[in-house]
């Protein structure tokens, strides 16, 4: 039974992915909340909880993650915050989330980033937006230069629509939208293949059922 340790659970993917979890048979999900006030709907689910604020630091972090499998990185500052929530979490939080699984001994990690993190992204990004891209970029670099099992992956624009179950999946593919809940379901099938390891891709709703599409990543 592999164990997989979310980061960013209380996030709309991140409930999405708990669920699907669950109803597997080879996993079980830890899920990393922010305030025990969020732990009902796990608990609830039959998954265990650990409280621990991204802002705090490595080993902490590291110690939430001891006895775990694989580390999912799903966590975002949010829409709503300023630059200097997008510098704490999504740069800062990745990047220490990446190190306390070295820490803790656990090589498999996938993170869910921003749909292009190209340099060129920075640059073509409205002025709001460029940060959070500048952010994702410096996480995703500091993680294809460690030795862990990595994938990253690039969603379009996030939709909370029904998930069809179907995607188009390649190194780049044409900006488009994807449901969260498939976003969750591809993250799934990334950790029950080991042949995403060392991969990035772009992914978007498409006409390929998304075991599929994965497997020929």
């Amino acid at each position: 039974m592999l164990k997989v340790l979310v980061v960013g659970a209380n996030g709309q993917i991140g409930k999405h992915l708990i669920s699907l979890i669950q109803n597997s048979d080879s996993l079980k999900a830890k899920a990393m909340i922010r305030n025990q006030e969020q732990a009902g709907f796990f608990e609830n689910l039959g998954a265990e909880t650990v409280v621990v604020d991204l802002e705090q630091d490595i080993d902490t972090i590291a110690k939430a993650a001891v006895g775990v499998d694989a580390v999912v990185f799903t966590a975002g500052s949010g829409a709503h915050t300023g630059k200097d929530k997008t510098i704490m979490v999504d740069l800062d939080g990745a990047v220490k989330t990446i190190e306390a699984a070295k820490v803790a001994g656990v090589k498999r990690f996938i993170m869910i980033s921003s749909f292009d993190t190209r340099r060129e992204a920075i640059l073509a990004a409205p002025p709001s937006f460029a940060p959070y891209v500048a952010a994702k970029h410096y996480a995703d670099e500091w993680l294809k230069r460690t030795d862990l099992d990595y994938t990253i992956i690039h969603p379009g624009l996030l939709t909370n629509n029904q998930g069809t179950g179907k995607i188009k999946a390649a190194d780049e593919v044409a900006r488009d939208e994807i449901p969260r809940e498939d976003v969750a379901s591809v993250i799934l099938a990334t950790l029950e293949n080991d042949s995403t390891i060392g991969k990035e891709f772009q992914l978007v709703t498409g006409n390929t059922p998304i075991k599929e599409a994965v497997l020929s990543i």
